[in-house]
């Protein structure tokens, strides 16, 4: 099972940037779909960015849209959030987990990272 490792999380005024990173060990990275999850203080978890192992395509939630990018580096074994505009309400724990896009939702399955935190305020 891949084990996985996010970082680059911290604090960010809104309109800004950030990257997080999650690197993966234990497998390859490109055998998996695999996406981002975040979690908001006193809210459930959700899927918001997936991308597909056998094609690379992409899936996003509309609250990211033309804002997040999802990415993968498989020479690094390494997956990849750009986080642009960035607003207040994109404040949570991120998650990367091995994952899957399906009728507007965001299954995952198998393996989680620690999480890494994320806060957006000025």
């Amino acid at each position: 099972q891949v084990q996985l490792v996010e970082s680059g999380g911290g604090l960010v005024q809104p309109g800004g940037s950030l990257r997080l990173s999650c690197a993966a060990s234990g497998s390859t990275l490109d055998y998996y779909s695999i996406g981002w999850f975040r979690q908001a203080p006193g809210q459930e978890r959700e899927g918001f960015s997936c991308i597909s192992s056998s094609d690379g395509s992409t899936d996003y939630a509309d609250s990211v849209k033309g804002r997040f990018t999802i990415s993968r580096d498989n020479a690094k074994n390494t997956l990849y959030l750009q986080m642009n505009s960035m607003k207040p309400e994109d404040t949570a724990v991120y998650y990367c987990a091995t994952s899957y896009y399906y009728s507007d939702y965001f299954y995952p399955f198998g393996s989680w990272g620690q999480g890494t935190q994320v806060t957006v305020s000025s």
